[in-house]
This record gives C-alpha cells, structure tokens and sequence, in this order.
C-alpha cells in the first residue's frame, strides 16, 4: 500500500469541496453546469440511499478526496456498492470517477485512491470490484492489479 504525501488525507467528499472537485471532474470527462445546490443535492442523496449488510446500514454510493496541505480536493474517486441477485446476493463494487488534478499528477494519488476503494469494497464483503476505462488508461489499471475482463458496451440516451 503507498503512502499519502506528507499533508495530504484521504476522506469522504463534503460540500466544501464543491469547486476542487468539479475542476478535478473536468480532467477526466465533461463535468456540464453543476451548481453548488446541485452538487449538495447529489451529496444528500448518495447519504440516503443505502444499502444492508450484515444488519448494518452503510452508503451505496461512496465518493472520496484526497485532500492536499491546504484541504483542497486533489483526486477523486468513488465507489457503488450494488447487492445482485446471483452469488447468493453477493455484493458488487463499481469504481467510477477516478480524477487527479493536473497539478498533482505523477505522486500516485490516481494509485492510491484505487488501493482505498478496492479495500472499502472488500471491507464491507464485495466478492469483486469492476470498472470500465479508456483503452489509454488500461497499463494503469493494470498496475493497480486490475484485469482485462470482457468489452464496455454502451448505449447513448
């Protein structure tokens, strides 16, 4: 497991990170006019939507940031945990939105959010986590210890 930079956390995204997010957004994919309301109104709803295991109630959706010296959103990352009906009601967890500032590029942090997300899945039972990825970004996930598993498919609305 790497090591965060001095100064730097690793924690649940908040409504103060509104800006440092959107603009880490932005690296990865077109972000589109969120508002801060929107953003918290987005932030409410992966609080209560939930899921049970084990008797215990945790979030399904689960966005983390990494936080530099100044607590500025630095890196992005989140994962959805969905319970399935095959595997016996196993658990999946769903990588998405892994973004690091341009900044802050070349420290690991992309690496680092992976190792965390992967672990919070496997804490709470996933029996796999899964992720899709740009073909440019395939060696990354590679290096995190992600295989090529199957073809992306999608349907545009």
């Amino acid at each position: 497991m790497h090591q965060l930079p001095p100064g730097y956390k690793l924690r649940r995204v908040n409504s103060s990170d509104f800006d440092a997010v959107i603009k880490t957004l932005q690296v990865l994919t077109t972000v589109g006019d969120v508002s801060q309301a929107k953003f918290d109104e987005i932030l409410e709803y992966w609080e209560q939507t939930r899921i049970t295991i084990k008797g215990n109630q945790v979030p399904a959706y689960n966005m983390f940031v990494i936080t530099d010296d100044a607590d500025r959103a630095v890196a992005t990352g989140t994962v959805l945990i969905e319970k399935k009906i095959i595997h016996c009601g196993g658990l999946v967890g769903h990588i998405e939105d892994i973004a690091v500032s341009r900044d802050q590029q070349g420290k690991s942090l992309g690496r680092m959010m992976i190792e965390h997300l992967t672990t919070y899945a496997h804490d709470l039972g996933c029996y796999k986590v899964i992720l899709d990825c740009s073909d440019e970004n395939v060696g990354f996930y590679k290096r995190c210890g992600y295989l090529k598993a199957g073809v992306e498919m999608s349907h545009r609305l």
